[in-house]
């Protein structure tokens, strides 16, 4: 008898998995995975039009294979079921105007302007992947919850702290000058990028000792890689940019940041992936 309550004990347990653990979940991860996608995309062609604005004509080509990135998260976002949901819906149809209107005239307008205007369009994208995960919180594990609120509010806002002093540092290591002005904007954002960074070290160092058997070895070395890179990326903006900006390569300058970007997107691919194999449960 005993024997047999166990057994239909461990078959609850495992419904109830596999009832918790449901499509909704993979969904929500699908949709965040392709807004990720759409913000990098963003991110790129607002630097590398800021740097081809600035002077750096090679960027042109760059530009226009950033903006079939960006129309390919678009249309996956679109085809996905969270995109049913009204509020989403209206959002990202906003934001998908708003960035195809905004590609017609960036090469027209002043650099300053085109990149305000890009970086208002991340800015409506990372509140939309913040919407996206806090309506769908409900369909997620204890998990998913922890672990997804930290890729929308702190890995997401890094790439963009991160773009935005990429795109901006590139313009300038063009131009080989500084204004007053771009160097207040600029320690302004290190700022922004420091602290963000000591507040994924810390969120993410506790989700990784809470929830050790939902993710691999890997995240550990990941979170310190971008401990690593930010560092190293801040002393060259400090050390070089900021105070010899004719000495700074403008395309090495722009990889080095994409490769900070990199390696926070190596951290939230890690966290994605285990969110969809949490969602499977016990099938």
């Amino acid at each position: 008898m005993r024997l047999l309550l166990l057994a239909l004990l461990m078959v609850f347990n495992l419904q109830a998995k596999s009832l918790f653990s449901n499509e909704e979940q993979k969904n929500t991860s699908e949709y965040i995975e392709n807004l990720k996608n759409l913000i990098l995309a963003t991110q790129r062609t607002r630097g590398l039009t800021n740097s081809y604005l600035n002077g750096n004509t090679a960027a042109m080509l760059l530009v226009f294979s950033n903006r079939d990135d960006m129309k390919i998260a678009i249309g996956n976002m679109e085809s996905l079921p969270l995109a049913a949901d009204p509020v989403i819906n209206a959002r990202a149809t906003a934001i998908s105007k708003a960035l195809t209107r905004l590609n017609r005239k960036a090469f027209k307008q002043d650099p300053k302007k085109t990149f305000a205007a890009y970086t208002d369009q991340i800015e409506q994208t990372l509140m939309l992947a913040q919407a996206a995960s806090k309506r769908s919180a409900k369909n997620l594990s204890d998990f998913g919850k922890a672990i997804s609120s930290t890729m929308m509010e702190l890995m997401l806002p890094m790439t963009e702290y991160t773009g935005e002093l990429r795109g901006k540092g590139a313009g300038i290591a063009a131009k080989g000058k500084v204004t007053k002005e771009q160097m207040q904007d600029m320690l302004a954002l290190l700022y922004q990028l420091q602290s963000t960074n000591k507040k994924l070290q810390n969120s993410m160092s506790k989700i990784i000792s809470d929830y050790s058997s939902k993710l691999p070895q890997t995240a550990t070395s990941e979170l310190e890689q971008i401990d690593k890179k930010t560092k190293a990326y801040m002393d060259l903006i400090q050390k070089k940019l900021l105070k010899h900006p004719e000495k700074v390569n403008s395309d090495e300058y722009f990889d080095q940041g994409t490769d900070l970007i990199d390696a926070i997107v190596a951290l939230y691919d890690t966290s994605n992936k285990a969110i969809k194999e949490d969602a499977k449960g016990w099938l």
